[in-house]
């Protein structure tokens, strides 16, 4: 594959290693780190693909650290959600191909940046309580059209369960439950779409071991930290990585 050097090869391990960090100590961002990092040396459509797999591993690891019950209770609990997620999700994976890099990085970047940082700014999103089955599947509906065209779903999923204030071991492994049964649903999407192919699926299933090792550190680091503190770090996680998204799709254009 030409895409692929040894020097792109070993940022791409060192991106995978800190995504998974991450994503250990909030729950959720390893694949926007991904998109974000190896999107700056190679194609975001091979971006996409290298992305796939460690998503996959490292969700269903997260999904199921409690236990398959509490799994499975998270999965029911937030059923309307996921199916409104994938439907869509199987549908927007076909826009990859038509739609421009520079869009694609826009598309996620800009309500990422405006949801983190009017919450952090004490204008969080406030939803009703409970949500209400319109509402999770309207949520749902815009994850699953950010995860179709990116690999990315994470945003509408945090700002869902951060609205309702989840506690935050709930809050992560629900994080794990979406994502994971998401991921799924994003193999056989990216399958059918061409982007995992035999160039791409080695190379995902290679970026699977350093974010791996990453997520244990950030599992040992979130133990340790508190709800309020957990949840400012997940609004930083989403404001950074929402405007690198955006000042790289404006320099492109």
């Amino acid at each position: 594959m030409d895409t692929l050097t040894l020097s792109i090869a070993a940022f791409a391990f060192a991106v995978a290693a800190f995504a998974g960090l991450v994503k250990g100590v909030v729950g959720f961002a390893l694949p926007m780190v991904l998109i974000s990092g190896l999107g700056s040396v190679v194609p975001p459509d091979v971006a996409l693909a290298w992305l796939i797999i460690p998503t996959l591993i490292g969700n269903l690891w997260q999904a199921l650290r409690q236990g398959t019950g509490a799994a499975v209770a998270s999965l029911w609990r937030f059923r309307r959600f996921l199916l409104a997620t994938f439907a869509v999700m199987l549908l927007a994976a076909q826009l990859v191909q038509f739609l421009p890099g520079n869009s694609m990085l826009l598309i996620i970047g800009v309500p990422m940046t405006a949801y983190a940082a009017a919450t952090l700014a004490g204008r969080p999103l406030r939803l009703p309580q409970p949500p209400g089955p319109g509402i999770e599947t309207g949520m749902g509906v815009v994850a699953g059209f950010f995860g179709g065209i990116s690999g990315i779903w994470g945003p509408p999923t945090v700002a869902l369960l951060t609205a309702l204030d989840i506690e935050k071991t709930e809050h992560v492994r629900v994080q794990g439950v979406v994502y994971g049964t998401g991921a799924l649903v994003l193999v056989g999407a990216h399958l059918g779409s061409g982007a995992l192919n035999t160039d791409t699926l080695p190379v995902s299933a290679a970026l699977t071991v350093p974010a791996l090792l990453g997520m244990w550190a950030g599992f040992r680091i979130q133990d340790r930290i508190n709800h309020a503190t957990f949840r400012r770090l997940t609004l930083l996680v989403l404001l950074l990585a929402g405007l690198n998204l955006v000042r790289r799709g404006l320099v492109g254009l």
